[in-house]
């Protein structure tokens, strides 16, 4: 079988984007800004792992956080012009999931079944 060679790059962007639950936020903060409540009111993920992921974009440089002094203190992530680069890309998957993913074959995914794995 013949070995085929990825480009890093392209390696790297699916590593990103084909984390669990990753599109799904990049997909959210398409929106706009929102704070972490609204994002966790949105999907069904558990608080710890959406807490992991936005650490992750962030660092990454697709999503930014901003901290707001305000009393009490407000918290407010939105996406940063490398995440709203990738906006296309996800209309993209919505738009293939919606022609070639049969309604019966998602099973929602819920913040208890999200901490067991």
């Amino acid at each position: 079988m013949k070995s085929i060679d990825l480009c890093p790059r392209l390696q790297k962007s699916m590593d990103i984007i084909g984390r669990r639950w990753t599109g799904l936020i990049i997909y959210q903060l398409l929106q706009g800004p929102q704070r972490f409540s609204e994002i966790e009111a949105a999907l069904p993920i558990s608080g710890r792992l959406l807490s992991e992921r936005l650490k992750e974009l962030e660092q990454e440089g697709i999503v930014l956080r901003e901290v707001f002094p305000e009393t009490p203190v407000r918290i407010q992530y939105s996406l940063t012009d490398k995440g709203r680069g990738l906006e296309s890309v996800i209309r993209d998957l919505q738009e293939w999931s919606d022609a070639w993913i049969e309604p019966g074959d998602c099973r929602p995914q819920t913040a208890a079944q999200d901490k067991r794995e």
